[in-house]
């Protein structure tokens, strides 16, 4: 199974990861069927866990290699990877704020009647658009790995999808259960549950495309991508892990960021 997978092109390899990704999401929107409240402490710590990872792997498998490409391509080591980082950031700070403001307009023009029904749209397009840079982080992780650029591996591109894995169970459950409080059908608060990630395999091969077409702008995608993670991280993932359960969630976040630290520089 790991040398089928190794012999794969990066496309398709990224491709299997962003539907694993999408898959776990699903998981997780599938409790709607069964539950209507989960144990918010494991979710918590669910979501801290993956939120480690993805710090971790932000800088070992993304920005680390970024900087090396950049080194390795004659570059001025760490002008292109701050550019890229920033650029990332801003790019979901941007998005937050138009979304915030149209659904602020939205919701002057019918009043509080539709509160409910604001509440879910933004909850469903929020994670919907934190989605699109993970997805594209797992491509370019894929491809950077297939080109053999320094610092990046096939295991860490695999180990960052299974931190965005984990973190986007949660993050399912997250979406339907409150759409299923808000009186929702049960199919539709799984639809909406699952379709958030369901962006995921489109950015990834974007993604990876883009990186192995474009391979001079790698340190520039690598760090873009890096940039794009910690803030939604920071944004998004610690504070609502930690709003209820602080301690649980702080113990996830640095387990998940030792062992990934640990994977990458011990066996990438």
């Amino acid at each position: 199974m790991i040398e089928w997978f190794i012999s794969l092109s990066p496309v398709l390899q990224t491709l299997i990861a962003t539907l694993f990704t999408w898959s776990v999401t699903a998981l997780g929107a599938l409790f709607v069927c069964f539950f209507k409240k989960v144990n918010k402490k494991v979710l918590d710590m669910i979501l801290g866990f993956g939120a480690g990872v993805m710090i971790a792997a932000s800088f070992w498998s993304l920005l680390s290699p970024a900087i090396d490409g950049c080194e390795a391509l004659g570059q001025v080591a760490w002008l292109i990877p701050a550019i890229g980082f920033l650029c990332g950031g801003l790019l979901v700070v941007f998005a937050d704020k138009f979304l915030d403001n149209m659904l602020l307009k939205r919701n002057q023009k019918y009043a509080t009647k539709h509160e409910s029904w604001r509440r879910s749209i933004l909850l469903v397009s929020a994670v919907t658009i934190h989605n699109i840079p993970e997805g594209m982080a797992i491509g370019i992780a894929f491809g950077s790995a297939a080109l053999g650029l320094p610092g990046a591996t096939l295991l860490a591109a695999v180990m960052l999808t299974i931190g965005i894995g984990l973190q986007n169970f949660p993050e399912g459950a997250a979406v339907s259960l409150p759409l299923r409080r808000e009186g929702y059908p049960i199919g539709k608060c799984f639809f909406y549950g699952q379709a958030t990630a369901f962006v995921e395999p489109i950015a990834g091969l974007i993604g990876v495309v883009a990186a192995i077409t474009m391979q001079n702008l790698l340190p520039f995608l690598l760090s873009f991508a890096a940039g794009a993670m910690i803030c939604v991280v920071m944004a998004e993932l610690v504070p609502e892990s930690t709003r209820e359960n602080k301690g649980k969630a702080t113990t996830g976040i640095i387990v998940g960021f030792i062992i990934m630290m640990i994977l990458d520089v011990a066996l990438g």
